[in-house]
């Protein structure tokens, strides 16, 4: 494994959602962020992390770690971008670095004592949720990633102590019209909902000073639950008696 510098170098992918996303940033400074609202990641994600490391003015043998968005969010989207982080974390021989997309969003609200409710669209009327709370080293998880209805977020937070910021698309999209929202409870920008690279790779980098880096071989997606095809697949296999 290469060595790594104090002040490293990272590229990071985010593709959990509609988001295709990379940055390349170190600890002091974002160099450079591409994104785009494209559910085609296969073909755009190759193309970004390209023009990231152009704009960035730095080459691929400058990189020293590679971050990736581990999910929960879509399952093709989080096997492509993990598949590439893989692939260049092994051919780049430096560290990978896996982060939870719903802490990357809530990475992206510094707020001390605040609580920030991160939410990404789980299907049928449910979200991906969990909570954190920022503290005198950073971003604390409150309560892990957990599948609930939208009417279970809202009681969660209503729960809570203190002011809750809820952000996620599925809170504007679903909730941002809805008359019984907690007291406690305010919905993040619209232009703020998303999970960003940036984020992704100021997480990796506190990662990887804390010696955290993962597997290159052994590093999975977050998906909570299986995906519908999985779902399909087993039932079928019931059907025929297999």
């Amino acid at each position: 494994m290469r060595e790594v510098r104090e002040k490293v170098l990272v590229l990071a992918l985010e593709t959990a959602t509609i988001v295709s996303g990379v940055a390349v940033a170190t600890e002091e400074r974002l160099l450079a962020e591409v994104t785009a609202a494209q559910l085609t990641h296969s073909e755009t994600l190759q193309p970004h992390i390209e023009l990231a490391l152009e704009m960035a003015g730095v080459s691929r043998a400058e990189v020293e770690a590679v971050a990736v968005s581990l999910g929960p969010g879509s399952f093709t989207g989080l096997r492509i971008g993990l598949a590439a982080a893989k692939a260049m974390a092994y051919a780049w021989n430096v560290p990978l670095l896996g982060v939870p997309t719903l802490a990357a969003l809530a990475a992206q609200f510094p707020v001390p004592g605040a609580r920030v409710v991160s939410l990404i669209d789980a299907q049928k009327g449910s979200a991906y949720m969990a909570a954190y709370e920022w503290g005198e080293d950073g971003l604390i998880e409150w309560e892990r990633a957990t599948i609930y209805s939208l009417d279970e977020v809202l009681a969660r937070c209503a729960a809570m102590p203190g002011r809750v910021l809820l952000t996620g698309d599925i809170a504007q999209k679903k909730l941002a019209k809805r008359d019984d929202l907690p007291t406690n409870v305010q919905l993040a920008p619209p232009d703020m909902i998303l999970p960003r690279a940036a984020a992704v790779a100021r997480l990796g980098i506190k990662q990887l000073k804390s010696g955290d880096a993962g597997s290159v071989m052994a590093m999975e997606p977050i998906y909570i639950r299986r995906s519908e095809a999985e779902v399909l697949w087993e039932k079928r296999q019931k059907k025929a008696g297999l």
